[in-house]
């Protein structure tokens, strides 16, 4: 059996928010979103962290969203995880999962995320 190979998914970042994000210690260097066999990790540097199994994704496809805020927002299960207002990929999750934002956990139902490959994501969460 080969093991399989992680496909990671770099957050995108804007220049502008690049560099604040970098002085709140938020780095694109920690902040993607990895697909490994059954398993998919998101992370934004210490302000979110996700990992569920892939099944649990209902849906992925690209968001016609541009949200103007940036960073780790969210409301009743429904997450935003993003350093851009573009590439903006919306995983549904169901079951629902678990996440953490700063440390506490949240629940998660549907996720978006801005991604440098948007298209590479949603193929690689497919099924």
């Amino acid at each position: 059996m080969t093991p399989t190979r992680a496909r990671r998914f770099p957050i995108r970042f804007d220049a502008t928010y690049r560099v604040l994000s970098s002085a709140l210690l938020l780095s694109p260097g920690g902040s993607f979103v990895e697909v490994e066999g059954e398993l998919v990790r998101v992370r934004m540097a210490w302000a979110f962290h996700a990992e569920f199994p892939r099944s649990a994704v209902a849906a992925a496809a690209l968001s016609p969203a541009r949200p103007m805020s940036r960073g780790v927002h969210g409301l009743s299960g429904r997450w935003l995880v993003n350093g851009s207002g573009d590439g903006i990929v919306a995983i549904g999750l169901a079951p629902p999962q678990r996440g953490r934002v700063m440390g506490f956990p949240v629940r998660l139902d549907d996720l978006l995320v801005s991604v440098e490959d948007p298209a590479g994501l949603i193929a690689a969460l497919g099924r």
